[in-house]
């Protein structure tokens, strides 16, 4: 009588070990909106949505850790094709560490579809946790952080002296810091996929507006 073989089983701390450690050497901080600290609260947001949908978190995992794998800079012309570019090295190097096969393709889907530039639908549920984790550390107070953070890289003014809050002339997120919250930011609680993370979402977006009230008050 033939012994049943038993599939192997997945040891997800030696795989968070390994990206985790691979993460703080891939993801510098010398762009500190996307650097390991970003990544870390994008996997920890990521875990707790995987908890809460019952997702798969052999493939929410390394998309979380790895979704950043080519950073490339925000007024790139390249950037809409940064999250296939870093789909593409994130499987060559799973696949070095003969990492599940069976999850190359979801894990690919998951990091092309998070970027908001893709304009990628996120059509599984691991995706869309990764998506909504992503965007979510675009909002709150981290999220104000981030976006300054990413002013002072484009050498953009926090907002125009003339005219802050784009009362007579066209949001351009380009040139002006506080623009990106009303061109993008407050968007993105629309796009969330989960309704765990819609509703972290509004609570982050009524932080922002606080937020501004008082930079209106201070300016």
């Amino acid at each position: 009588m033939e012994t049943e073989k038993m599939a192997p089983t997945f040891d997800e701390k030696k795989w968070f070990e390994l990206f985790n450690n691979k993460a703080r050497v891939l993801y510098p901080h010398t762009d500190p909106a996307h650097d390991y600290l970003h990544v870390k609260r994008v996997v920890n947001t990521a875990k707790n949505l995987c908890t809460l949908e019952n997702a798969d978190w052999r493939i929410v995992m390394p998309a979380a850790f790895f979704h950043d794998y080519i950073n490339v800079p925000k007024d790139d012309p390249r950037r809409p094709y940064a999250s296939q570019l870093s789909a593409e090295a994130t499987i060559e190097y799973l696949k070095s560490l003969q990492y599940p096969e069976d999850t190359f393709e979801p894990i690919r889907h998951a990091i092309e579809a998070h970027s908001y530039s893709a304009q990628i639908p996120a059509t599984t549920l691991e995706a869309k946790i990764v998506q909504d984790a992503d965007r979510l550390d675009s909002l709150g107070a981290i999220g104000i952080a981030r976006c300054f953070a990413t002013s002072s890289l484009m050498s953009r003014p926090f907002y125009s002296g003339e005219d802050p809050w784009a009362e007579a002339r066209d949001l351009n997120d380009k040139h002006y810091g506080i623009d990106h919250f009303f061109q993008k930011l407050f968007r993105l609680v629309d796009h969330l996929n989960t309704e765990s993370a819609k509703k972290e979402g509004e609570h982050r977006i009524a932080f922002i507006k606080t937020y501004l009230e008082q930079i209106k008050r201070e300016i």
